[in-house]
């Protein structure tokens, strides 16, 4: 392991507003600068604020203070006072790993270990591929606390090589320890590409220049389903990205598939990835703007009997919440009109602005404003290593509506 820096720690002592407190009460692992009524001394970045009930002025929360953030602590620990430490950090990475022992037991060597705020360790992801961990920062303040955490993390996770992941944000920032987004903080990495297992199903992953870590594991538990219903099936993929859905469907047994995406760099990770697996059906790729090619198909009164929709987020901020609601129905005409009678469409959300209940409503909506004639199959959230630890954490829901 590299040698990791050694940094004093200090402590602020914080009151919040009412409000902000009853929040924390609660559970709600933020606390925005306007919350802040009372503050001893400034605060650094990775300083430890300890926040005091306002009337009893006893011990409420402590947590990871950010004065580049407008989110300006996040919480760690409430209620009982704790040191924040090396010890401290191994038991919340235990515990975050008892929750994946389940999933772990399966065919599957790629998981999250730990998923930031839901597991108590704010803006930090920690994934893990066959025998590479990437631990991945969305704030600058893991930098002083790096030293204290990963050796857990390495450990419970049993990686023989540990890549870091800087998030855009933490990239534009300087920092004192020259830490660079895919440096190698432990062992050998021999290729940038590592090879794993899904449900006994090989995918690939580049744990230097991928997307977020390398990969997208939360949509697991919903390629599996798609892959055991599509046994002498077509199906289409949309927003195939690096062939997901596609590559669990085609080993399922079916008997065409074709992933279509804007980005003919995914589609050739995807055509790459189906190669690591055996299969007979057929494989085809659209290269095209998703509601520009759904059209095309549409009107060429093309059908398949499974479509999966797994669009990106469309409302990464409440500006863009709107918009992304009109994008999830024409998503859900579309993939309507593309089913073959008898067949099933697959509809993802990964918004977090967009709630399960206002996801699953509207595609309901759709399918009765065009007079469809359906059945639901099943609605998803999130899988076990994705779980969810507060109402801002969910993000992922998916609905399968059979067409009769």
């Amino acid at each position: 392991m590299i040698e990791l820096p050694s940094t004093i720690i200090n402590k602020l002592a914080i009151k919040l507003n009412a409000t902000a407190e009853g929040l924390i009460k609660k559970g709600h692992p933020w606390v925005f600068s306007n919350s802040i009524i009372k503050q001893n001394k400034e605060g650094k970045v990775g300083d430890i604020a300890v926040i005091f009930d306002g009337k009893k002025n006893k011990f409420l929360a402590c947590g990871f203070y950010d004065p580049q953030s407008p989110i300006r602590v996040k919480i760690l620990q409430t209620n009982k006072p704790a040191a924040i430490n090396a010890a401290w950090f191994a038991n919340k990475v235990n515990e975050a790993l008892e929750k994946r022992l389940p999933l772990l037991q399966t065919e599957t060597n790629s998981y999250r270990l730990i998923f930031g705020e839901n597991d108590g360790l704010p803006s930090i992801i920690a994934d893990v591929y066959n025998n590479v961990l990437v631990v991945k920062l969305y704030a600058t303040f893991w930098f002083y606390h790096l030293k204290d955490i990963l050796p857990s993390i390495i450990q419970a996770s049993g990686a023989a090589t540990s890549v870091l992941r800087l998030s855009r944000n933490v990239q534009k920032e300087s920092n004192e320890f020259n830490f660079k987004d895919g440096q190698i903080l432990d062992g050998t990495l021999n290729n940038e590409v590592v090879i794993f297992k899904e449900h006994n199903i090989q995918f690939s992953a580049n744990v230097i220049k991928g997307h977020k870590t390398g990969y997208f594991l939360d949509q697991r538990a919903n390629r599996k389903r798609v892959g055991e219903m599509a046994k002498g099936k077509t199906v289409l993929d949309v927003f195939s990205y690096a062939g997901g859905f596609s590559i669990h469907a085609l080993v399922g047994g079916a008997n065409a598939v074709t992933s279509l995406d804007i980005s003919k760099q995914a589609l050739h990770l995807a055509k790459s990835n189906a190669t690591l697996n055996y299969f007979t059906g057929r494989h085809d790729t659209i290269c095209g703007d998703a509601f520009e090619e759904l059209n095309k198909l549409a009107k060429a009164s093309i059908k398949f009997d499974i479509v999966v929709i797994d669009p990106p987020s469309f409302a990464k901020s409440a500006a863009e919440l709107d918009k992304a609601l009109v994008s999830y129905k024409k998503l859900t005409y579309l993939g309507i009109q593309l089913v073959e009678k008898k067949g099933i469409l697959v509809l993802s959300s990964c918004s977090s602005r967009v709630s399960s209940i206002v996801f699953f409503n509207l595609v309901e909506a759709v399918l009765k404003k065009n007079r469809i004639n359906y059945s639901i199959i099943e609605k998803t959230l999130h899988d076990t290593d994705h779980p969810i630890g507060f109402k801002e954490g969910a993000y992922l829901k998916c609905i399968y509506v059979q067409l009769n």
